[in-house]
Order: structure tokens, then sequence, then C-alpha cells
């Protein structure tokens, strides 16, 4: 128990790492996503085609390469990036493709007659996705979000590459030190939290969002 707790400092700090991390991946991402998902379904077609094919670009690759490539390729264009705004670049562009796909598809599970309903009472386009539309997509996109927030967490273990001293990172070097596994353990549990409440966070919204159902 004792060794337990004498580790639990440096796990932290790297927990700290993972959870910054994950924080404004999410807090960026989500909005960015919003965004490409609008011009997806938008009647802009060469910004809709546009749209599409970056989603494709970035769900086609591994965010691994992704992260390579910032970090490696773009210094040879005169783009330089320390360690961990690498880390975050990657991850917001990486992550808003998949909600962006996730957005779309909420969107377009909204009943058409929605539309014609919104055009009838003379609503705009702008008026009828804000007022209308995105408020029934939030409970189509609940399941996939939560499904996808829980892999970004999961994710964040990637940034080990970079060697900035993240949760898996620290219980490596823990492990190296000590020649003993219990760091995997503990930082296992510390994932497991993660997701465990944010499981949970998003069964609330769903059973909320439950009690709107026709």
């Amino acid at each position: 128990m004792n060794y337990v707790l004498s580790m639990l400092p440096s796990l932290w700090q790297g927990f700290q790492v993972t959870l910054t991390l994950f924080a404004i991946t999410m807090a960026l991402s989500i909005p960015l996503g919003m965004l490409f998902a609008l011009l997806r379904v938008s009647r802009i077609k060469p910004l809709s085609a546009l749209v599409n094919g970056y989603i494709w670009l970035m769900r086609g690759t591994p965010l691994l390469l992704q992260i390579f490539f910032i970090y490696f390729a773009l210094p040879g264009i005169g783009i330089t990036l320390p360690d961990f705004p690498t880390a975050v670049v990657a991850f917001v562009l990486n992550y808003a493709a998949y909600f962006a796909e996730i957005f779309r598809a909420g969107i377009q599970a909204v009943d058409r007659g929605q539309y014609e309903g919104a055009k009838v009472l003379g609503l705009s386009y702008g008026q009828t996705m804000r007022r209308i539309v995105l408020p029934q997509m939030v409970r189509h996109i609940l399941p996939p979000m939560s499904n996808e927030t829980i892999t970004l967490v999961k994710d964040t273990s990637l940034i080990y590459v970079l060697a900035l001293n993240d949760l898996l990172r620290a219980a490596r070097l823990i492990v190296q030190r000590d020649f003993n596994t219990t760091a995997f353990v503990v930082a296992a549990l510390f994932y497991l939290l993660m997701t465990l409440i944010l499981t949970w966070a998003f069964q609330r919204l769903e059973r909320h969002y439950a009690r709107y159902d026709a």
C-alpha cells in the first residue's frame, strides 16, 4: 500500500497532462466539428465537397501519423510547434472530423417535416437550424458522442511518442525504475475512472432527452 501511495504524486502529474489534453480537445473539436457538419450539409457545394474531403482525410489516416506529420513535416515549411501544442492541434483536427460526421448524421436524422413546418412559419434556414433542428439533433448524437469521447480518453496515451509526461509515460517510467508493473495497474484505474464518469454523465443526458421522445 505504501508503494502505491508513493507513486501517486508522479501518476497524478501525468494524469493532469492527460486530462488537460482531453479537456482542450473537447472544448475546441466540438464547436469546430459542428461548423464542419453545417458546412457539410449546406447548399454551397464547393464548401461541402471541401469539408467532405477533409473529413475523409482525417478519418482515413491514423491519428498517430497525423501527430508525426505535424511534429516532423511542418517544420520543413517553416511551421514548428512545441510538443504539447502539436498534440492539441493533431487531436482537435482529428476529433473535429469525427464529431462532424456524428453531428451531420444527427442533423439528417431530424424528420424532414420539421424543415417544412419551419418554412411555413417563415423561418430562415439559419433560424430553422438553430431553433428547431439542432435542439432535436442532441438526443440522436448522444450514444455515438459517448463512444467517441471514451475513445478520446484512451487515445490521449498516444502523446507518449512526443515524450510528454502524460499518465502512461509516468507509469512506464516508474515501472522501468522499480521493475514493478503495479504502476500500470494504477494508471489503468485512472483511465477507468475517467471513462466511468463520462459514461455516467452521458447516460444521465440520454435519460434526460428520452423524456422528450414521442
